[in-house]
């Protein structure tokens, strides 16, 4: 099996939680066209403050520029309140959502956080560079810089080399798997685990008709994101954006998937999460059936953002 539109997997929705209705129940009407990525860019910046509660505090927060291939890469770096100055911790790379359109390091700030606390680790977050202004492969490319130079500064960030995480949430999530595969025969990088929420694994796939409307994040929103970061369809089948397309998945390291039943990324997240157990990766997934896309990071009006951090930290102290 080379894509999830081989063996299609379909929601099996009941009803929405009601924290989910009310929250659609708050939205405006949807614009009649897609927005600019400036209007997008600026419409999550506004929405942050309904999304997320007060930032927790953490033990501390630095920023770094990262030297990569089109610049400097900036990453902000967390260590958990509850973690000690000379314990080199456990470290989740993080890649936020917005389909490599949007997002920001502050956009993610809150939930970096709360998995820092959780988990009692390190996060480095990356402000990878954004589409359409930057299109495929410059994603990937910032993602696995990003990931190598967490490895090669380990002794600086005062972070375990033999227990580095990759992470993310939907074109994040994407960007987490994708770095799982550029990195699996890398001597240099060994990897613990992945850790993929509401994941994009096939930029090829045939969306449940049921998401036209009525979701937070729409089939029509979802194949604009794509055309802005791959509007070459050839590319579309590459592995570095549609890691259902790998050759092979053998030899990733475990992985948790976690899963909104009202998302148009629940079937591929379901499919990539199959392919990856039939080639023999360890994986946990995590549905959350009245769930939509995007809520793990508005704790604020869907709280069961809170149960998903749990998952987070519990699977990274299972595996580190």
């Amino acid at each position: 099996m080379t894509a999830a539109t081989a063996a299609p997997f379909r929601a099996s929705l009941g009803d929405m939680d009601p924290e989910s209705s009310a929250y659609m129940a708050l939205q405006p009407p949807p614009p009649t066209t897609p927005p600019t990525p400036e209007m997008a860019r600026e419409g999550m910046r506004r929405a942050r403050p309904f999304n997320q509660p007060d930032l927790p505090h953490v033990a501390m927060t630095r920023e770094y520029s990262v030297p990569g291939k089109g610049g400097s890469i900036q990453v902000r770096y967390y260590r958990g309140v509850r973690t000690f100055p000379d314990e080199a911790l456990p470290v989740q790379v993080y890649f936020h959502g917005g389909g490599w359109v949007i997002g920001d390091l502050d956009s993610h700030d809150w939930l970096c956080r709360a998995v820092a606390n959780a988990a009692n680790c390190a996060v480095v977050s990356v402000d990878y560079r954004l589409a359409p202004e930057h299109r495929f492969p410059a994603a990937f490319d910032d993602a696995v810089t990003a990931t190598q130079w967490v490895a090669a500064n380990a002794g600086m960030l005062n972070v375990d080399p033999a227990r580095i995480f990759v992470g993310g949430d939907s074109a994040g999530g994407n960007l987490a798997a994708v770095v799982a595969l550029a990195l699996r025969d890398d001597a240099k990088v060994k990897l613990r685990a992945q850790i993929l929420t509401y994941p994009i694994a096939d930029l090829t796939f045939a969306y449940d008709e049921r998401f036209e409307k009525g979701v937070a994040l729409t089939n029509g929103g979802m194949r604009d994101f794509i055309g802005k970061y791959v509007p070459d369809v050839a590319q579309r089948r590459d592995w570095r954006c549609s890691p259902l397309f790998a050759q092979s998945l053998k030899g990733l390291p475990p992985a948790l998937v976690i899963l909104a039943g009202f998302d148009p990324l629940y079937d591929e997240g379901e499919a990539y999460a199959a392919r990856l157990q039939s080639e023999g990766v360890a994986v946990t997934v995590k549905r959350f059936p009245g769930q939509m896309h995007g809520f793990v990071s508005r704790p604020k009006l869907l709280p069961k953002s809170l149960d998903a951090v749990a998952d987070i930290a519990a699977f990274m102290e299972a595996h580190g």
